[in-house]
């Protein structure tokens, strides 16, 4: 439903997309990362149509949006960095006329604009000019917008961003019911929100692919991958450190947060494999009869993995530059 085809744009002498690409199939949800600059508003307005590339394509649902614009985006919905409106419209206003620019018919229009009102909570506010609403509520005007015509496709630039953490849960939910029949990509910085939501994840560092994959595969990159991590009081620390220091072919790391201390530890080489070091860290706690808070065995950390990729120092030439 989504191909896009080494998309690159440039400006000037900056380059903001490198030959990216992907695709994107129906019932895919696809999360969209990397930090601030990294080029991903860019992709999406070109995937889009808002923005025209300085090379390559994108197709949605097989339409090429450089050579057919206005029948590709028929096809999408797009919710921009942003949200923007008209600030002096309602809600309902704004939606109608969306419905309008779509071609809808007026009970149609009624009939889709009832569904994307109540997917988005926005009931109480369909009456008030956009300016005098919270961030919040005018996020959801922009989704609102974005699903009014219920498109096989979706882009969203952080669909969350200024939401509650009730409006947050009520937004996923909406994304998990239309993710079954619809091809999604979003951006976001809450990467609890990838693995809640996402199927497939993408990083992007400087307008280019650094790595790929479902959010579990990702995570499985992450050091924390095969560690064991308990969470006690910090009084016993000094024991526990003592103690766990004796297991053998292993390390420690720790990190303390006020009256809690989380002691993560790591095999060093393959003759322990991840069962058995939660084995023996499981004994060594029934032994001692200490108050242990949380005892995980780690299945990675997507947090870690986004930070190692995204944190390399920039090549001699280029930091020149």
């Amino acid at each position: 439903m989504i191909e896009v085809e080494n998309l690159v744009k440039k400006f000037g002498d900056f380059t903001a997309v490198n030959n990216l690409s992907f695709a994107v199939e129906s019932g895919q949800v696809m999360g969209f990362l990397g930090p601030n600059g990294a080029g991903k508003s860019t992709t999406m307005k070109m995937i889009t149509g808002f923005l025209r590339p300085t090379a390559g394509t994108a197709r949605i649902a097989g339409i090429d949006i450089c050579e057919q614009p206005m029948a590709a985006q028929t096809q999408l919905g797009y919710l921009p960095e942003g949200a923007p409106a008209w600030p002096d419209m309602t809600p309902r206003q704004f939606l109608e006329f969306i419905t309008r620019i779509r071609g809808f018919d007026k009970p149609a229009a009624r009939a889709a604009m009832t569904r994307a009102v109540g997917m988005t909570e926005l009931h109480g506010v369909l009456d008030q000019p956009i300016d005098t609403l919270s961030k919040g509520y005018r996020r959801r005007v922009g989704l609102a917008q974005a699903i009014v015509h219920d498109p096989d496709v979706l882009v969203m630039d952080e669909p969350t961003d200024g939401l509650d953490p009730n409006q947050k849960f009520q937004v996923r939910q909406a994304i998990e019911e239309m993710a079954a029949h619809k091809a999604i990509i979003i951006s976001t910085h809450i990467l609890e929100e990838v693995d809640a939501i996402c199927s497939h994840a993408m990083i992007i560092d400087r307008g280019e692919i650094v790595a790929e994959g479902t959010p579990s595969a990702l995570a499985a990159r992450s050091r924390f991958f095969g560690a064991v991590s308990l969470t006690l009081d910090t009084q016993l620390l000094g024991q526990a450190q003592a103690l766990l220091q004796n297991i053998a072919n292993t390390r420690l790391e720790v990190l303390t947060r006020g009256v809690e201390t989380v002691v993560s530890v790591f095999a060093e080489n393959d003759s322990l494999d991840a069962s058995a070091l939660l084995t023996q860290v499981q004994t060594l706690i029934g032994q001692q009869d200490w108050s242990v808070r949380a005892l995980a065995l780690e299945t990675g950390r997507l947090d870690d993995v986004f930070g190692t990729l995204t944190r390399k120092p920039r090549p001699s030439t280029e930091a020149a530059s």
